[in-house]
């Protein structure tokens, strides 16, 4: 009998024998609005396996307007966020934690979040995950970072976590707490996995110094990894850049499986640190590969990650991000030739008869 997307997740997650490798698509608004009939055809040829559940809470009053739209908008924190280009993310331009010393008491965590009514909104979830055979990720990103960061601006984050004082560990102990309430809620629910993120990297290096990441971020990551897996749930985790310093570090916190930039790392090494440890969950070079014109582009560039990273027993999804200048023929050709690898052993001559025996 063949496996719902949901089991054949767990299996990839789990190192068990996918019987096929997982697909995930992540789709900006820039790509709906350009390529509407491009993309329902190509995610009725390859749907994909992962689905986020509806949220929980409210909206938190504070929230104005859409993020990703021309002109201003405002996030669930209070953080004023500026967009020039339609379709792709704004950037917060008047932080809130101004001064020399970010204030905590300046900081509004946005409990509306949180369900008032925790009971019947576990039982919408459940229906929601009853009704679907797909993996069901939480609703709710925690993402201490970028939290930080939005309310206190680029540049004096980083001062901050350079030259750490009181007023920046408080305030980052308000952010993560808000974040473990929602997760709490969470794992208590039908979903399948948790999912955290924080851009973390430059285009060839992590942005602080990996010694300030392991001391004031890693333990913050270990809570969310301890938390779903306490309650029997994975734990998903996204990061920008080049994060090869620290892969090591989320493979040992427990992170299930990790969606980066392969493509500005060294996918050899990746593999000799990290294959079989952690699922690589995608993805396919949004710079370079994505926007060419030549589909050959992005079907060398699956064969690069599966020549690295592919194995029949699980650790991979074929994830990519369909966002500004993307190439909607290469980005089909992508998925054309994951469905060539599913049916091949890796570079090692490694096949799915061999992982079951």
């Amino acid at each position: 009998m063949k496996l719902t997307p949901r089991e054949n997740m767990r299996r990839c997650l789990e190192f068990a024998t996918p019987e096929w490798i997982p697909r995930d698509l992540w789709i900006l608004p820039w790509a709906e609005q350009r390529y509407p009939g491009e993309l329902a055809a190509m995610q009725a040829e390859y749907p994909g396996d992962i689905v986020v559940a509806p949220a929980a809470g409210n909206p938190s009053p504070l929230k104005q307007g859409d993020i990703y739209m021309i002109g201003e908008a405002i996030n669930d924190w209070g953080c004023i966020f500026t967009n020039i280009q339609q379709g792709v993310h704004g950037e917060v331009k008047t932080p809130i934690l101004t001064g020399d010393h970010p204030d905590p008491k300046a900081i509004r965590p946005p409990l509306e979040n949180l369900p008032a009514g925790p009971a019947k909104a576990r039982e919408m979830i459940k229906r929601f995950c009853g009704a679907t055979d797909k993996f069901v990720l939480a609703q709710n990103l925690p993402r201490p970072w970028e939290c930080y960061q939005f309310m206190r601006g680029s540049e004096n984050s980083l001062m901050d976590v350079l030259t750490p004082e009181e007023g920046m560990v408080s305030c980052l102990k308000a952010i993560h707490d808000h974040y473990l309430r929602e997760l709490e809620f969470w794992v208590t629910t039908d979903v399948d996995a948790v999912f955290f993120m924080d851009d973390w990297g430059s285009q060839n290096q992590l942005l602080i110094p990996p010694s300030a990441w392991r001391k004031w971020f890693k333990p913050l990551y270990q809570d969310y990894c301890d938390l779903a897996h306490a309650h029997g749930k994975f734990a998903f985790m996204h990061s920008d850049g080049c994060i090869a310093a620290v892969v090591d570090d989320l493979v040992e916190i427990g992170v299930d499986a990790l969606n980066s930039q392969l493509f500005v790392m060294d996918m050899a090494d990746l593999a000799q640190r990290a294959k079989g440890k952690i699922t690589f969950w995608g993805e396919i070079d949004r710079q370079h590969v994505l926007p060419s014109p030549d589909p050959q582009q992005g079907r060398d560039a699956v064969r690069k990650v599966a020549e690295h990273l592919y194995d029949p027993c699980g650790g991979i999804i074929a994830q990519l991000e369909f966002g500004p200048a993307g190439n909607p023929q290469t980005i089909r050709a992508v998925y054309d030739e994951w469905e060539k690898v599913n049916s091949k052993p890796n570079a090692n001559g490694r096949t799915r008869t061999a992982c079951l025996t």
